[in-house]
């Protein structure tokens, strides 16, 4: 009688099969690592690229404004200079006329740096010592009220600076998160783009300049609705227009804060 065999293949070869199945598989697993981790470079470099091109734009954007409208911005500053300082320096001063020509003309100098490509900090601090010296020479008592609101002009001046990258001042990292300016962050910084169509209108800024007819069909806005966000973020600081019916334009302080939030959200998204 013919007996049936059952014709297995000894242990050792499928031991062998399956050691060259998983030395395959790790082989495959270090190769889509690789891909992985030259993908996620190539990312980054992408991201490095699109970010330097952006700034390339607005560096450029905002330096073909300052050459075309240098003289609107002054003109505009130093009228509402003059409207301020009418308005709120004390009236029955006896130096009330010749104050204001001193305040009017140190306020007129500082302007004029408007027109410069860069504005350094031993200049910012040269005009500040100079207001703390006719400070000084202020005798009475009245004398605060008048240089509180030159101050005040004078760092709204440094502001349009910074809007349009004139003025860059180097400042260190707060060391503690309780010596942020709570106040300040949440007014000028946070509340400005705590919105998704003002969120929507600088990052749409920060690759081209936009009409209003544009930025009005990128956040279905129209008209009075639209102009209130945009006057939000340009009383941020974050947008400026060219004149007064001209193109909208990302600032060095919006287009920080926005690549600020890309940051954020790379490190902290899940």
């Amino acid at each position: 009688m013919l007996q049936s065999h059952d014709h297995k293949r000894p242990e050792s070869d499928r031991s062998g099969e399956e050691g060259l199945a998983d030395r395959r598989e790790e082989c495959y697993s270090r190769e889509i690592q690789e891909i992985q981790s030259e993908i996620a470079g190539l990312r980054s470099e992408l991201r490095r690229f699109i970010e330097h091109a952006n700034r390339q734009h607005v560096d450029a954007a905002l330096t073909g404004l300052r050459r075309e409208y240098a003289d609107l911005f002054i003109e505009q500053n130093l009228s509402e200079a003059d409207q301020r300082l009418q308005e709120r320096m004390i009236r029955d001063c006896p130096m009330r006329e010749r104050c204001y020509a001193a305040f009017y003309e140190f306020l007129k100098a500082s302007a004029e740096h408007i027109r410069d490509g860069e504005v350094s900090e031993e200049v910012v601090r040269s005009y500040r010592d100079r207001l703390a010296t006719m400070r000084k020479g202020g005798k009475l008592e009245t004398c605060a009220t008048c240089f509180t609101e030159t101050n005040r002009l004078f760092e709204k001046q440094l502001e349009l600076m910074r809007s349009l990258g004139v003025y860059r001042e180097s400042r260190e990292a707060s060391s503690s998160v309780m010596d942020l300016p709570d106040e300040v962050l949440v007014r000028d910084i946070l509340e400005p783009l705590a919105n998704r169509h003002r969120f929507r209108i600088v990052q749409s800024l920060a690759t081209e300049t936009q009409t209003f007819s544009t930025l009005s069909t990128l956040t279905d806005l129209r008209g009075g609705n639209l102009l209130f966000h945009l006057k939000k973020l340009q009383d941020a600081g974050m947008v400026l227009q060219r004149h007064e019916r001209g193109d909208y334009i990302i600032t060095e302080k919006g287009y920080k804060a926005l690549t600020g939030i890309g940051a954020i959200y790379a490190a902290l998204r899940p």
